[in-house]
């Protein structure tokens, strides 16, 4: 509502700037004062209703969408729905199909005195017009408040204010805008020229594609569906479909629905039949607001632009056409651009990346979301100890089943964020049908560990050969159940890997998630192939099994993790759902063992209590999400609105964007965020500890983890109160790291 209310009080100075250009070379001397151009005459001489009359100056019109009338005291006054004439239907260049009048136009507006007895009656009515002629420029909106006496002929009315945004039109749009504007009554906010406001570059990526670059200061934004982009001079050459990463979703009055960006926004654009062209000229046109100021004009850039050189444009304020100029001069005559926050982990090369991944695979082995998997692979180690042969070939089918998954994982997220969606690494556990899936998989490889059934035996003894195909199949689905379990998990240096991937090319993206699944499975792979590390191992023995049937708890209690993340998505009826899947999969299971070898009905038993265990997936997706819970403790629930009064008061923020099926999350928790000393640090600095749930989709929180370039949750922002840009820490928390960052301290 605080971006609704916003725009009623400043989008159509966007108007006025819009149609101010045309009259920059006329005098706006002649137009009349808001008042005169539209005046307001109110008859309250019959109760129970109050009647606003218009009378509209030659070459003037009102709109009819911008007429609001309040009670400025509603607990003493209700007012009915205002009956307007129909207008005149117009197509507005910036509100699309509206409705105006010219002339006279009157409403009536019914209401209804809490005091019967009362003389009085207050209102508040705002309204907006343009001059439609010649210098034509639409008049920022009007509020007059009326204090009315009940009965009286409208010549006997009580005086009425007025409260105007400007005296004219043109001290909120028109040339105050080509210097710097002024800041608008009633707010503090001294817009930039719009080269500051939205700085504007251009780089060649080649002959194939160029990248586009908004950087904005703080309270500036952009539009995203404004931007059009054009190529002259160059026969044959066209764009591809612009790459627009995941913005911040926003409600407009006018425009409805639509994404905006904050900070910084990078635009890849594919170039088509390039292959011959040297230049090129690129017009840009594009479109932002400054947060409770004004809204600006469409600003258009004309960018020259040499495929060869690789040139890179930077916009400065000019009259002709922008000129493209060497990467190294703009570094010289233009200050650099500061990176976004969080730029910092894509920003790394193709060789770091890989360095990375590898270390953040390796170190994915010690996070507690890989420990069930570990120890269900940690059996296939040990049983491999009957000969290096079946070391090496657990070890292989192991790592393959790890770097498929890898590569599946990786290429299907980014494809999703290629194709404009938002998608981040772990965000398939908002799906609560894999999350169910994954309770069923639990529970059946906790079954198997505890005796109940036998997935690697031959069935019927049919023969070796057969066996070994199993035993081969099982150590490629423990490699594949590795990488979805490790998912709700973000190991130290995986970030800075992963967002390499999600901006590099495809070929790119799929050797760093291969490269990121070769850490993961390198342990093992050391294991099967270094027989001095092998023969470490304890030999195998009586007490295998042992080891076995307890492995199987660490599954159980997986699966009821997962049930109870299933709760915070779709309440206890998912739950109970899920639970009697188990009770129906435990129960085929078990006579699948039992019936080895038997007749065909036995298998249709197993069959038919398999469909029960589907038929509750079935349910549980067609379950409504769960109302989200109330932030527990001194956190405050996330908000872009709440975010930016906060900063705007200059109130430290420590933002935390977790999910509850995020184990890296909920170790950080444990470890700093819910602890004294943690609460103590706030309350010392004065800092509001805010708190996002992305457990479920939400398409605020996914805009928040992209505008800071985020794989997935945990994320950490810290906003000091001096108003800067957010510091991003670690997704592995320290006390220590966080009490650095809300002191001011050196990190």
């Amino acid at each position: 509502m605080v971006l609704v209310s916003r725009f009623v009080r400043t989008l159509f100075v966007l108007v006025c700037l819009g149609f101010a250009f045309p009259a920059l070379a006329q005098s706006d001397d002649d137009l009349l004062p808001v008042t005169d151009a539209f005046h307001l005459t109110p008859d309250a001489s019959q109760p129970g209703v109050v009647k606003l009359h218009w009378a509209i100056a030659p070459d003037y019109y009102l709109y009819r969408g911008r007429i609001k009338i309040k009670a400025e005291d509603p607990a003493a006054v209700t007012l009915g729905e205002p009956s307007l004439p129909d207008g005149i239907r117009k197509h507005d260049e910036y509100l699309g199909d509206v409705e105006i009048y010219h002339g006279q136009i009157e409403a009536t507006v019914p209401y209804t005195l809490a005091d019967a007895a009362s003389k009085t009656l207050k209102l508040s009515v705002q309204y907006q017009g343009c001059h439609e002629v010649d210098p034509k420029i639409c008049y920022p909106p009007n509020t007059e408040h009326l204090n009315l006496t009940i009965g009286a002929p409208p010549a006997a009315g009580t005086p009425v204010t007025t409260e105007a945004q400007a005296s004219t039109p043109s001290a909120t749009g028109g040339a105050a805008l080509l210097g710097a504007p002024a800041a608008l009554p009633g707010t503090e906010a001294q817009a930039l020229p719009a080269d500051q406001a939205f700085r504007f570059e251009t780089l060649v990526k080649g002959r194939d594609g160029l990248l586009l670059r908004w950087t904005m200061p703080r309270d500036y934004y952009l539009y995203r569906d404004k931007t059009v982009l054009t190529i002259k001079g160059a026969p044959g050459v066209t764009l591809g479909e612009p790459d627009w990463p995941s913005g911040v979703a926003h409600h407009d009055e006018h425009f409805g629905d639509t994404i905006v960006y904050f900070d910084q926004v990078e635009l890849p654009v594919a170039l088509n039949g390039a292959d011959k062209a040297r230049t090129l000229t690129l017009d840009v046109s594009y479109q932002g607001c400054l947060e409770n100021g004004i809204c600006y004009p469409v600003m258009t850039r004309e960018v020259s632009l040499d495929l060869e050189a690789g040139t890179a444009h930077v916009s400065t304020p000019s009259s002709g056409p922008a000129v493209a100029a060497a990467p190294a001069a703009a570094t010289e005559e233009v200050a650099p651009t500061p990176p976004p926050p969080g730029a910092g982990e894509a920003s790394v090369g193709i060789a770091a990346a890989l360095g990375l991944a590898l270390l953040g695979g390796l170190i994915l082995n010690l996070m507690p979301c890989v420990l069930p998997v570990l120890s269900l692979k940690a059996i296939t180690v040990l049983e491999s100890g009957e000969s290096p042969a079946q070391a090496r070939r657990h070890a292989l089918y192991y790592t393959a089943g790890v770097l498929v998954s890898f590569a599946a994982v990786g290429l299907a997220v980014v494809g999703i964020r290629a194709a404009g969606h938002a998608a981040n690494w772990g965000a398939q556990f908002q799906q609560p049908v894999l999350v169910a899936v994954l309770v069923y998989v639990m529970l059946a490889v906790g079954l198997s560990l505890s005796g109940v059934v036998n997935f690697g035996a031959s069935l019927g003894n049919v023969g070796s050969g057969l066996a070994s195909r199993s035993g081969r199949s099982g150590d490629f689905f423990t490699g594949v159940l590795a990488v979805v379990v490790a998912s709700p998990c973000t190991a130290p240096f995986m970030g800075s890997a992963i967002a390499y991937a999600f901006a590099a090319p495809m070929a790119v993206a799929l050797l760093i998630f291969l490269v990121l699944g070769l850490g993961l499975a390198l342990p093992f792979l050391i294991i099967g192939f270094v027989p001095a590390v092998a023969r470490l191992l304890p030999r195998p023995g009586r007490w295998m099994e042992t080891l076995k049937q307890a492995l199987a708890f660490p599954m159980y209690l997986t699966a009821v993790w997962l049930l109870w993340v299933l709760a915070k998505q779709r309440g206890a009826d998912a739950v109970g759902l899920v639970l009697v899947g188990a009770v129906l999969l435990s129960m085929a299971l078990w006579w699948f063992e039992r019936s080895r070898g038997r007749s065909g009905w036995s298998r249709a038993l197993v069959l038919l209590l398999g469909l029960g265990v589907a038929s509750q997936l079935w349910y549980v997706y067609h379950l409504p999400a769960a109302t989200p819970a109330a932030v527990a403790g001194d956190a405050v629930a996330y908000s872009p609105e709440k975010l930016a009064e906060l900063r705007k008061s200059g109130t430290p923020v420590f933002v935390d964007m977790t999910a509850d099926w995020c184990i890296t999350c909920k170790a950080n928790e444990k470890a700093v965020l819910d602890t004294d000393e943690f609460r103590d640090l706030l309350k010392r600095t004065g800092t509001v500890y805010m708190k996002g749930d992305w457990t479920d989709v939400n398409a605020t929180i996914a805009a928040f983890l992209e505008q800071y370039h985020s794989v997935g949750v945990p994320l950490y922002v810290f906003y000091p109160k001096d108003g800067s840009d957010g510091r991003k820490l670690s997704t592995v928390l320290t006390y220590d790291k966080v009490q650095a960052a809300l002191e001011g301290q050196t990190h």
